[in-house]
């Protein structure tokens, strides 16, 4: 048991180590020597959380929910805060795809970055990125909980702003900040109303003493769950708090990888599985979760097919995709949605280095308007790009078939109104069929841009104007800016080792839970889950055979749809754009969710505060407040200077009358 704390302890603090020695030498180490000793604290700690598994494995069945306590922060007026570690099998299934995941990333970051001016910075900022992440998915109770919360939101501010100088990056960031501590918020409110319940903020304690303080449907528990709820939503980038997410691709493409594949994104996911025993006893709480994730998945989805901003496509793709997680394991399938989440990250992350490859490769442009025939140019970063998207569009036999499906047959084993979810969840895989493969045909089919033709004779072009792919500005490669070299997966050994892991993964990653036959995650899982009522459902052999049916022909039909408009005719899309331009219009401008909330909350806010200012500050507050009691004791002082005449017959007076005033009193009230 010991050796379990020891290891999760060693995964915590590897990456915040790295951090730490990355902002105090990184300028003094030559060349990448900052990203080989980032990317090596993050090896270092995924070999922890190996190591963390195997010794939980070595413990019985009913011990393996252990609790590492470093030291008790404070214990007052019912407070019992402590420095405290839950490690379980959900906790080390998450450190697992984190810390994996994640130095992967770094791996490829060292090349990808290379000529970037802040480059020790990015990888300090990464290693504190991670073990923030590290700390949230460990902590053992609300306290560290929201620690850990609040370090991701920070962290994810200081990566996707990163490039501060551009204008464009810092408005995103700053986007996302504040979005986050709306959830933040919530998420603290949320543990108010639980912890008056339950007297306790320890995870633990909390499910022991829940069934007995709460009654199923108990208004304080719903309203704490639905206040969780915001926090999952908006670090989820689930509707209505997911504007913040496609703006976050300002931010250096791996980056984009590391936020959207497997660290801040799924953070929301993660929450409703560690509080499955409260939105147990909450099911209105849990049923909003899977109504939001399911409005989520098809709503972004309609707005990738449209996007025209690499990037984007794959960040809408993302937001769709936690909403099948948000809502399996809303809905009670708990293995189910934690599974998506493993194949997720390693085929989202897949797609994103895959395309940073490819923006690399148009010298940092974006747009899939100007992109075409990078087929030829470009063979591993195309078979790579290929493969996440056979994996996300649920493609037999890559990992997101697997995964995606097992979710919908738990959600449609659940009957009733799910029905609708499990049809709104086919919807979305054939969308994602759709949008997917117009991504890949747009940017490696048709004739060759100048780009790709330059690449194929042995030059990787190099623009002699830098400018930010998002307006067009003329930028310079100073500090704050791209770097001014870019690098590509054929050409990196780095990015292509960490792309090669990742596909390979996206392949097999399926075979850990194929119905009927393999049942690794959920065996895993189950001290974490064992207690639900949820838990272990399975679905007929009939539902079963008809949903993989039904999954791998929505996704073939996607992918067909997409080859027949973008590669076989394109004129259809053309003409369906002007047939249909007002739900063309509708998608592209993102359901217009932006302008409603500048409407709803942003004008209001503003004009709110420069009306305080104008009245409320300006005349009670100086005024009244400060100018009213400045000029009180002025007038004091001024009567007070005026008695010190320094005349000895004018004080014999004053203390006379003073007399006369209080005799004259007393004989009043005699």
């Amino acid at each position: 048991m010991n050796s379990v704390k020891l290891f999760a302890w060693c995964t915590l603090l590897f990456p915040l180590a790295g951090c730490i020695a990355i902002a105090l030498f990184g300028r003094r180490l030559p060349g990448r020597g900052a990203g080989w000793l980032g990317t090596g604290a993050l090896a270092l700690s995924f070999a922890s959380a190996i190591a963390t598994l195997l010794a939980l494995q070595g413990q019985d069945h009913e011990h393996r929910q252990i609790v590492a306590v470093a030291w008790e922060y404070a214990s007052s007026a019912g407070v019992d805060a402590q420095l405290s570690l839950l490690v379980d099998p959900l906790s080390v299934f998450m450190i697992l795809v984190v810390a994996g995941v994640s130095t992967l990333i770094h791996l490829y970051s060292i090349s990808y970055i290379a000529s970037d001016a802040g480059y020790v910075r990015f990888f300090a900022y990464l290693n504190f990125f991670v073990f923030s992440m590290l700390l949230l998915v460990l902590a053992g109770n609300f306290i560290l909980l929201i620690v850990g919360w609040a370090f991701v939101g920070a962290a994810s501010y200081m990566l996707i702003s990163f490039w501060y100088r551009r204008g464009t990056a810092t408005r995103a960031g700053i986007k996302a900040f504040v979005i986050n501590v709306l959830g933040d918020v919530g998420l603290v409110l949320g543990t108010f109303f639980i912890f008056k319940e339950v007297g306790t903020l320890d995870f633990l304690g909390t499910f022991e003493r829940a069934p007995a303080v709460f009654s199923p449907g108990d208004g304080n528990l719903t309203a704490g769950c639905i206040l969780l709820l915001v926090g999952a939503f908006a670090k989820s980038a689930q509707i209505p708090l997911h504007t913040w997410l496609p703006d976050a691709m300002e931010g250096p493409t791996p980056v984009s990888a590391l936020i959207h594949a497997a660290t801040m994104v799924t953070a929301g996911v993660y929450l409703i599985a560690r509080m499955h025993p409260l939105f147990e006893l909450a099911p209105t709480a849990a049923d909003v979760g899977a109504i939001i994730g399911c409005i989520t998945l098809l709503v972004a989805a309609t707005i990738a097919i449209t996007v025209t901003d690499l990037k984007r496509v794959i960040a809408y793709s993302t937001m769709s995709q936690i909403g099948y997680m948000i809502m399996a394991v809303s809905a009670g399938a708990y293995v189910a949605g934690l599974f998506h989440l493993m194949t997720h990250a390693f085929f989202k992350a897949l797609l994103f280095m895959a395309a940073g490859s490819v923006i690399a490769a148009m010298a940092g442009q974006q747009n899939l308007d100007k992109m075409g025939g990078f087929r030829k140019a470009m063979p591993f970063t195309f078979g790579c790009m290929v493969i996440g998207g056979l994996a996300l569009s649920g493609i037999p036999p890559f990992s997101g078939f697997f995964s995606k499906d097992e979710i919908l047959l738990l959600v449609g084993d659940r009957g009733g109104w799910y029905w609708g979810l499990y049809v709104a969840g086919y919807a979305g895989a054939f969308l994602t069929g759709v949008y997917t493969f117009r991504m890949i045909f747009r940017a490696f089919f048709g004739e060759p841009v100048p780009e790709a033709r330059e690449l194929e004779e042995g030059h990787l072009h190099h623009a002699e104007v830098h400018t930010n792919p998002a307006n067009g500005e003329v930028e310079d490669t100073d500090v704050g800016f791209p770097g001014p070299e870019h690098h590509i997966a054929e050409r990196e050994p780095t990015m292509k080792a960490a792309m090669g892991v990742l596909a390979l993964l996206a392949i097999v990653g399926g075979a850990l839970q194929i119905p009927k036959v393999t049942h690794v995650i959920e065996h895993f899982l189950e001290p974490t889950f064992h207690e639900s009522a949820l838990f272990e459902r399975h679905p007929s052999d009939g539902l079963i055979g008809f949903g993989l049916l039904l999954g791998a022909a929505v996704g073939l039909a996607g992918i067909a749809i997409a080859y027949l408009i973008w590669v076989r005719n394109p004129q259809i899309a053309v003409a369906a754009r002007e047939r249909l331009a007002p739900l063309h219009k509708l998608f592209v401008n993102k359901w217009y969710f932006d302008e409603l909330i500048d409407m709803l909350v942003v004008r209001p806010s503003r004009w709110f505060g420069a009306w305080s200012q104008q009245t409320f500050e300006r005349v009670f507050v100086n005024g009244l407040l400060v100018g009213g009691t400045t000029g009180i004791v002025r007038a004091g002082s001024s009567a007070v200077r005026a008695a010190q005449t320094g005349f000895l017959r004018y004080y014999t007076l004053l203390i006379v009358v003073g007399m006369v005033v209080i005799a004259f009193y007393f004989l009043m009230n005699a």
